[in-house]
């Protein structure tokens, strides 16, 4: 009897009920858009920290930057002064260690022995400036290294001198090198890179004159598997070229990190540790454990680094988070109000309807389940409703990809072992990375979905109840009256 009143009422009413399940669908599909949006944002930020970090870690161990403006941090170049005028084809490379401040190797061992770290590895940031060209006879003045000789008149030029006459016509080439543990190459900076052409390092290449090239880098320079490049006078192969899965890669040049110590001077040497926790839950903890146990270094998450991501996502990611959720709120209560008068309207012009129900021997227990029950059914209705505008409207969403920005400030952790040519002994320049936006749905939206259908239904069910259980049989004959 109840499911037979129930689709009977159901189909004689289907206007009253439309306009009921459909307020109840724009409310649910506005939460479903706004969480999968969400779910979007989350997911773009992680992919940009990702593209900082690398895949597998979970923090970077690093030493503050050397204070800027130190004579140690600018370089040096020297350049054969000439016995003519007509000058003569110079170049000369110098590689420095970049972002941070140098630790010591046995550094790695300590981080990898706290409680907590699943594995570390080390890696050296450099960058290297190559200064060619022809350069005329000139005075010079001597520099610092001179021995306090002064630079005029016919004196010998310092080998770090400086030009005061004549001229010159020169380039100045500079490009970033990062020194990777090619024995772990699970974890570090290249991981946040695909090999498209060629191999990656081999775990006995520790030693080995060989790189992997960035994709926009070798394409610049016409680099390819099997090229050859010039650090400092030594030939490297090129073995492979990785395509960065994010924004700008970790460097231009990727080599061996027993090389690259060698290359600038600093055995035993690196400027980052990467980290990986053996437990997501614990890397609160193991941070504050290296920090104490490890005094003089800056322990970085990624819960710190997306703290300094600015730019269109971060405000995006923000409204989302504040304003969608608020907004999903007030809807949703706007909506369940809505549901609820409306049924308390329908069961008032009903009057006639459920008086002679009671007249006839219903219960007010009855006739409120099924109040209820018509209540229930339009919000499974419009839950459903709700469901398929919010997957349409997600669908849009992905389809459109709209690009998002995401600036990452100096001072993050994880500048230091960035690509860009911030300088050596500084953060790099501020880097900004496009990122398309998606609106994944997962199962767990579709069942709040659900649940927010059903607790519509009730609550709607409620309103309708409260009042047709205050209806009595006298109410019917008032009516007819």
């Amino acid at each position: 009897m109840f499911f037979t009143y129930l689709r009977r009422e159901l189909r004689r009413r289907r206007k009253a009920a439309l306009v009921v399940a459909s307020g109840l669908a724009l409310g649910i599909a506005l939460v479903i858009v706004v969480t999968s949006v969400s779910a979007g944002m989350g997911r773009a930020q992680d992919k940009v920290l990702q593209s900082l970090y690398g895949l597998g870690t979970d923090m970077t161990v690093t030493k503050a930057a050397a204070p800027a403006g130190s004579s140690s941090e600018r370089p040096r170049f020297r350049f054969d002064a000439q016995d003519d005028d007509s000058g003569g084809e110079q170049s000369s490379d110098r590689v420095m260690v970049q972002g941070f401040q140098t630790l010591a190797g046995s550094t790695v061992g300590k981080v990898d022995a706290q409680s907590g770290v699943a594995d570390a590895v080390g890696g050296l940031s450099l960058q290297v400036v190559k200064v060619s060209g022809a350069f005329t006879r000139g005075r010079f003045e001597q520099g610092e290294s001179g021995g306090g000789q002064g630079g005029r008149g016919g004196a010998q030029p310092s080998p770090q001198g400086r030009v005061e006459g004549g001229g010159a016509d020169f380039d100045v080439n500079n490009y970033s090198v990062y020194g990777t543990d090619v024995t772990k190459p699970a974890l570090g900076p290249l991981t946040s890179s695909k090999i498209t052409s060629g191999r990656t390092f081999t775990t006995s290449e520790t030693k080995a004159k060989v790189a992997v090239a960035d994709a926009a880098y070798a394409k610049e320079k016409k680099l390819k598997a099997g090229s050859t490049v010039t650090v400092k006078s030594t030939e490297f192969k090129v073995v492979g070229i990785a395509t960065a899965d994010s924004g700008d890669a970790a460097a231009n040049l990727y080599i061996p990190l027993k090389r690259a110590q060698t290359l600038a001077d600093a055995k035993d040497k690196v400027t980052t540790i990467y980290v990986k926790a053996t437990d997501s839950q614990r890397i609160d903890s193991v941070k504050s454990e290296i920090g104490k146990n490890i005094p003089g270094t800056t322990v970085t998450t990624s819960a710190d680094l997306a703290d300094t991501v600015s730019g269109s996502l971060s405000t995006a990611s923000s409204l989302a988070a504040s304003v969608g959720k608020w907004l999903s709120i007030v809807v949703l209560v706007a909506a369940f109000l809505v549901a609820g008068l409306l049924t308390s309207s329908a069961v008032s012009r009903r009057v006639r309807e459920f008086g002679t129900l009671k007249a006839l021997g219903w219960k007010s227990g009855r006739v409120t389940r099924q109040v209820v029950g018509e209540a229930v059914v339009n919000g499974l209705v419009g839950g459903a409703l709700g469901i398929a505008l919010g997957l349409a409207g997600a669908y849009a969403v992905t389809a459109v990809s709209p690009t998002l920005q995401a600036q990452l400030g100096g001072g993050g952790g994880g500048e230091g072992f960035r690509g860009g040519f911030g300088g050596p002994g500084r953060a790099a320049a501020t880097k900004t990375l496009d990122v398309a936006l998606t609106a994944p749905v997962s199962l767990t939206t579709i069942a709040l979905a659900v649940a927010l259908s059903v607790t519509g239904g009730l609550v709607a069910g409620a309103f309708g109840g409260w009042r047709a259980s205050r209806l009595r049989p006298a109410d019917a004959l008032r009516r007819v009256e």
